[in-house]
């Protein structure tokens, strides 16, 4: 068997279609849309959705890469343990509810703390500032501001506006993904 598995993988290298993997955790606070982005992501319904009580792992393909997504709870009592899910991460992912202005501090210091654990020294960030179809939401410009994105210069970032429920804004965060972090890896 470990012979036969080993031959498949040089001749798939050969031919080149070697898939290669990406390792991203999906962060932020409970009701901030991580499970309906990971199921927008999927092509899931996003109609049914009920609150992550641990994580959600979900295997995507983009460009010939296969994201494989850790969506993790956002509860208070489950924060302690994201850092537990960092090892290895290539790509974090953190989504915030932009029409919660009232927790906006808050996440702000969790993704602080997540910026500065080891594990995740130098990997590169996309933030989804999601619900955009609220007419309360903040605009992507405003939060990156209050959060001191320009701040974070030892890896690459990119905020994106968004609406999970619709899938708006999604397809642009993919993209910035494939551009700068997939083409990278290959």
């Amino acid at each position: 068997m470990f012979v036969f598995k080993g031959l498949f993988s040089v001749i798939e290298k050969l031919k080149g279609t070697t898939e290669q993997e990406l390792r991203i955790v999906l962060l932020g606070l409970d009701n901030a849309g991580k499970t309906t982005l990971l199921k927008q992501l999927a092509s899931e319904d996003v109609n049914t959705i009920t609150p992550t009580q641990g994580f959600n792992i979900k295997s995507v393909t983009c460009d010939s890469m296969k994201l494989n997504v850790w969506d993790i709870g956002g509860q208070r009592k489950i924060r302690p343990f994201w850092k537990k899910y960092l090892e290895n991460t290539d790509l974090l992912i953190y989504v915030i509810d932009s029409a919660d202005k009232k927790r906006f501090e808050e996440t702000g210091l969790e993704l602080s703390e997540l910026i500065d654990e080891e594990n995740l020294k130098g990997v590169p960030l996309l933030i989804f500032a999601n619900k955009q179809d609220l007419a309360t939401a903040s605009p992507a410009n405003e939060i990156a501001e209050g959060l001191n994105l320009h701040t974070y210069r030892d890896r690459e970032w990119q905020i994106q506006a968004c609406s999970a429920i619709s899938g708006e804004g999604v397809q642009d965060g993919m993209n910035w993904i494939s551009n700068n972090i997939v083409n990278k890896k290959k």
